[in-house]
């Protein structure tokens, strides 16, 4: 059996995770499946930034996990929703680390959108 790799955050491959100023609203099949001012932006190396939604915020009624799974040497195990509102289009279209690496801890009740996935994530200024 072989272990998985876990690296950490650094210069060659920076991560940081800042609150968010926006109001970022997810929908799928006209439903509100999230409703936040309160998101982390995860910035890692050169990817877009991604925002985390707090789980708090989301209407979880309208998700459902799945068997699907990924891993991450800079987080860890994530897992997945989809959200059967939203047909084919939408599955596995949510991610989640239940429980990151230590330098991604702030994630933890944080799930983040494919925003190809959903029907609309609309971000204000606030």
């Amino acid at each position: 059996m072989t272990s998985k790799p876990r690296l950490q955050p650094g210069p060659d491959h920076p991560i940081t995770i800042k609150p968010s100023n926006d109001r970022i609203v997810v929908t799928v099949a006209g439903k509100v499946v999230a409703d936040s001012r309160n998101a982390l932006m995860l910035q890692e190396a050169d990817y877009p930034p991604v925002p985390y939604i707090p789980l708090a915020d989301v209407d979880q009624s309208l998700l459902e996990r799945t068997e699907t799974t990924s891993y991450c040497p800079y987080k860890g195990d994530a897992g997945y929703y989809s959200i059967p509102a939203g047909g084919s289009k939408s599955v596995d279209a949510i991610w989640e680390y239940t429980a990151p690496f230590d330098a991604v801890a702030p994630i933890t009740n944080h799930i983040a959108f494919y925003p190809d996935r959903v029907d609309s994530v609309e971000v204000t200024r606030e």
